[in-house]
Order: C-alpha cells, then sequence, then structure tokens
C-alpha cells in the first residue's frame, strides 16, 4: 500500500504526481482546502500523528 499524504480523503505521492501530469500543476491542495472549510477535515482522527 502506497503511503498516504492526506489521510482525510486518501490521497497519496502518486494522485498528487498524476494531478500534476494531468494538470501542469495539483488541482488536490485546493480540493482539500475547500473540503476544510466544508467541515469534512477529520485530521485529529485519521491522521496518526493527529494533525
Amino acid at each position: 500500500m502506497e503511503e498516504l499524504v492526506c489521510y482525510c480523503f486518501n490521497y497519496t505521492y502518486a494522485d498528487i504526481e498524476s494531478d500534476v501530469k494531468e494538470n501542469g500543476k495539483s488541482t488536490i491542495e485546493e480540493r482539500v482546502a475547500s473540503e476544510k472549510k466544508a467541515g469534512k477535515c477529520q485530521c485529529e482522527t485519521k491522521n496518526p500523528k493527529g494533525r
């Protein structure tokens, strides 16, 4: 299993690399920020580091 970068939304390094190849930049950061604003972030419980 590939290491997760974002535990809330299950993004991996490979996801970010693919996103950059497809879009010329990563749009994942924008999506995560939008979801966080919507209150859908659960870093405190899903991320082993608790953040």
